[in-house]
């Protein structure tokens, strides 16, 4: 009986330990943008071009793919949307196509995060005024079929006056949808319960977010129940006289942090003070990368958990270059962002037409095998203006910058796991 008793233990005692080494592994997940500003154009369809390369991007390791919105839109990128229940008029592919994708990313185990753009709409139709304002669904009879009243009161060159006034951001290109009408707010939330349920999106990149409060996407995503949710809050940075980043950038995390905290649940926002502070640093002044507190300079200082770090986007790279990282120092973007606390985003343009999947794939590699996390513990070793060093869980160590001599900094016991041009990252060896 008593060595039954211990046996039990045993194995109670070893199925904790194996669900918790799991877990850690389980937490380390990394986000895919799946397109660029082009890729509306691609001859066949861009939904069948990227079901091709599912395999490739799970082989990165990749737990969640960000895909272009799938709603009919005035421009072909989709960010100008109209009827949003009409899939079939995507310039990326048909609904079908649609479905195929996702099916394909949740047969290797990676989540579809679909681009919500929801502060604004096209119209279809003009009202009696000559302007363009009665909005068609594209879906079941009646269903967002809207009229000027659902637009915000102060975008005077829509409304008709009787909707409520903008909670955040004016969008001047298109109607402000008024987020705090009743009809609007069902009908919005049954279309992204919709997403969820009818197409098999598991999560939301929220499309201009500051276009609205942060009350209206708690709303939202409380009414949905997505499992993951980025939002675009874009903050410029602070600057010098000398065009430079300032070596502080507090208000602009803080912006990042207030958000995050205001929607709750599963909301998580882009880290553009890091994106901002890295592309800076990595041009010689590496020291930025230390802030006076001793921690990460970006959100990922403040709340790693609920920061989504990048080096490019659509907007900041591809075509558009709106505050592109410097080209011939990607990789040292990636070592940082790959090996650091937060959640990575990898940007497609970088993998597949940048040459650049095999290093990527191998920081990723890294991370995974480490249970690197977003709530990872960071510890800046060396910061100065030609080197970056720093240990993250005891286990890994990053270093980024042209200085090929770091002296003693790496301990003995850790090996090299990943290298290329400007950047090294090191592993401890034995069991972890």
């Amino acid at each position: 009986m008593g060595k039954h008793v211990v046996s039990v233990t045993l194995c109670g005692v070893l199925l904790v330990l194996l669900c918790f080494t799991s877990d850690v592994h389980a937490q380390t997940q990394i986000l895919f943008q799946g397109f660029n500003w082009e890729s509306w154009n691609k001859q066949g369809g861009w939904y069948n071009m990227l079901k091709g390369q599912v395999a490739d991007i799970a082989g990165a390791g990749v737990t969640h793919v960000w895909l272009p919105p799938p709603s009919h839109s005035v421009s072909p990128q989709g960010y100008m949307p109209g009827r949003l229940y009409d899939l079939d008029a995507s310039r990326y592919g048909t609904t079908a196509e649609l479905r195929s994708l996702i099916a394909a990313f949740h047969a290797r185990g990676i989540q579809c995060v679909a681009d919500v753009v929801i502060n604004h709409r096209s119209a279809d139709d003009k009202d009696g005024r000559g302007v363009y304002c009665i909005f068609r669904g594209g879906g079941p009879a009646g269903r967002l079929d809207w009229g000027p009243g659902m637009i915000c009161s102060d975008d005077t060159k829509y409304s008709d006056g009787t909707g409520h006034p903008d909670t955040g951001a004016d969008f001047a290109a298109a109607p402000d949808i008024d987020h705090l009408h009743p009809r609007v707010q069902r009908e919005l939330s049954d279309w992204l319960v919709w997403l969820r349920r009818g197409l098999g999106f598991d999560g939301w990149r929220l499309d201009f977010a500051k276009g609205y409060s942060p009350a209206v996407a708690k709303m939202y995503v409380r009414n949905a129940r997505p499992g993951f949710v980025v939002g675009e809050i874009w903050n410029s940075l602070s600057y010098d006289g000398d065009g430079k980043p300032t070596a502080s950038q507090d208000g602009e995390r803080q912006e990042l942090v207030n958000w995050v905290k205001a929607v709750g649940g599963p909301a998580t926002a882009f880290d553009f003070p890091t994106k901002g502070i890295l592309q800076a640093a990595v041009q010689g002044e590496l020291w930025r990368m230390r802030g006076n507190d001793g921690k990460a300079p970006g959100m990922i200082g403040w709340l790693p958990e609920k920061a989504v770090t990048f080096v490019d986007s659509h907007d900041t790279g591809s075509t558009q270059k709106m505050w592109p990282f410097p080209a011939d120092k990607l990789m040292q973007g990636y070592a940082y962002i790959l090996t650091h606390p937060g959640i990575p985003c990898i940007f497609y343009d970088h993998t597949f037409d940048g040459k650049l999947k095999q290093e990527i794939s191998s920081l990723a590699a890294v991370r995974r095998r480490n249970g690197i996390n977003a709530g990872s513990k960071l510890r800046i070793m060396v910061a100065e203006s030609d080197l970056y060093v720093a240990m993250v869980d005891e286990r890994v160590i990053a270093k980024i910058g042209p200085r090929f001599d770091v002296g003693n900094v790496i301990p003995s016991d850790f090996r090299v796991a990943a290298r290329g041009d400007s950047y090294c990252v090191w592993e401890r060896s034995g069991p972890r």
